[in-house]
């Protein structure tokens, strides 16, 4: 582990623990986590702090624990053993990475249970740690969606704090996104008929692994852009084909990044892909035009389902009055998502805590077609970054289905929907920081204009 040595990473943190101060009076534990494993404890995978631990340490600590107090600082680890010294080479003492954090005390692992008190925590979703977690503090502690007391209002504070941005987790998030540019410029190149998926995932996040970065999350990349989540790459592909990459890099401090763009195989979107893939451009573009602290982020996804209803009217794919298209939520059979959702040191931050973050107080999730897929519920405020990810799918089975058909069928135009066979799915996701300006696209020098698109191919 290189540890930075500049004061402004030190004071960002202690500056984050100053604010919790501020809101929550309580001592706070926060567990970093340990790596997980595969079939026996020694075979393990990346290691990755919890996101409310790395949000005021700073560093991808393992098996570490911080206590929060009055804006004070105290961690829990120990040193390097001489084991791990053998396998992983020479890493910082306790102290060192005390001094670097700006803690105020450090002390062993085992002195933890000499500081529990009455301290509030967020449970770990490794089970060994949560037990943990459990002994250590004498109680049951409850998920997030059940917690009361003390623990609620840590994590309603935490919220408070991670919705908007300080300047230093903006920065980081753009170091991730621009590496992350980089690998979808070399996925486009890559992509070539007769290739297989997994090599342009594999140009792609050699770009990422080039930069000494990790993936944010697990990559999509596929001509499959109907399945939303995609985690297979032996498609072979083929010209005429779209890919769908869906791509973001992770920087050091742990902020994501999370790109979408879809571009034709064979260089050259069909007139069908270049008819959908405007109408997409459309809503994307509108949605961006919106974002502004005080819009209620609901109100751009209704945006984007408005776009892209007209413009399947427009195409003949859908048939009837907008507005009464959109009360019956016909957009979601081809939008079945929310629009996007909170960026941060989490791809989809502070998702972890359940809706407690995405919702503000008082809202609850729907029930109806595709909106209770929103991730996010809430005004926007200055600091605040989103994705904005609108898209165009034909899910077979949505389209299939025989509740579907008896609802909608009606409004289908089913034959002039055959004529759009070679759309699976097209998505267009871009990063965007809400500013006292309106939005500022932290992603924008990757183009998304058609033309663009099929010149970066160079075919």
């Amino acid at each position: 582990m290189n540890l930075p040595d500049n004061n402004s990473f030190q004071a960002t943190l202690k500056q984050r623990r100053q604010k919790l101060a501020e809101t929550f009076s309580e001592k706070a534990l926060l567990w970093s986590g340990c790596a997980p494993s595969r079939n026996f404890p020694a075979n393990t995978f990346l290691f990755r702090a919890s996101s409310h631990f790395l949000y005021f340490a700073g560093l991808n600590l393992e098996n570490a624990v911080i206590e929060l107090d009055s804006g004070k600082l105290t961690l829990f680890m120990d040193n390097p053993s001489p084991e791990s010294i053998l396998w992983g080479g020479e890493k910082p003492s306790r102290d060192q990475i005390a001094a670097t954090i700006g803690a105020d005390l450090a002390y062993p692992y085992s002195e933890l249970k000499n500081y529990t008190g009455e301290a509030a925590t967020i449970p770990i979703s490794d089970v060994g740690i949560y037990q943990q977690q459990c002994q250590c503090l004498e109680r049951n502690i409850p998920q997030p969606s059940e917690a009361t007391g003390k623990d609620l209002a840590l994590i309603q504070a935490i919220i408070t704090l991670r919705l908007s941005h300080d300047e230093s987790a903006i920065e980081q998030i753009k170091q991730a996104a621009s590496v992350s540019i980089k690998a979808h410029q070399a996925g486009m190149k890559a992509a070539q008929p007769g290739k297989t998926e997994a090599e342009v995932r594999s140009a792609i996040e050699q770009v990422i692994m080039a930069h000494n970065l990790t993936c944010a999350y697990g990559s999509i990349v596929t001509v499959h852009g109907e399945v939303l989540h995609n985690e297979s790459y032996s498609h072979t592909l083929e010209s005429g084909d779209l890919v769908l990459a869906d791509v973001g890099a992770e920087s050091v401090g742990g902020w994501a990044s999370d790109i979408t763009r879809t571009f034709p195989v064979n260089g050259q979107f069909s007139p069908t892909q270049r008819d959908i893939y405007d109408l997409v451009l459309a809503a994307h573009d509108a949605c961006i035009e919106n974002v502004a602290p005080g819009v209620e982020y609901k109100d751009i996804h209704w945006q984007a389902a408005q776009v892209i209803t007209e413009g399947l009217v427009n195409l003949g794919i859908l048939q009837g009055n907008v507005s009464d298209l959109l009360a019956m939520d016909a957009h979601s059979l081809f939008f079945p998502h929310g629009v996007g959702h909170l960026l941060g040191l989490d791809v989809h931050d502070m998702e972890d805590l359940g809706d407690l973050a995405g919702y503000a107080p008082g809202r609850q999730r729907s029930e109806r077609f595709g909106l209770g897929n929103l991730r996010l519920d809430r005004a926007l405020q200055t600091g605040m970054t989103v994705t904005i990810e609108p898209g165009f799918y034909q899910v077979p089975a949505i389209l299939n289905d025989k509740s579907t058909r008896e609802k909608y069928g009606e409004i289908i135009n089913w034959e002039q929907l055959d004529r759009f066979s070679d759309v699976r799915g097209i998505r267009i996701e871009d990063d965007v920081l809400a500013t006292s300006e309106g939005a500022a696209v932290l992603t924008a020098s990757l183009p998304c204009q058609r033309n663009q698109i099929e010149e970066l191919c160079d075919r």
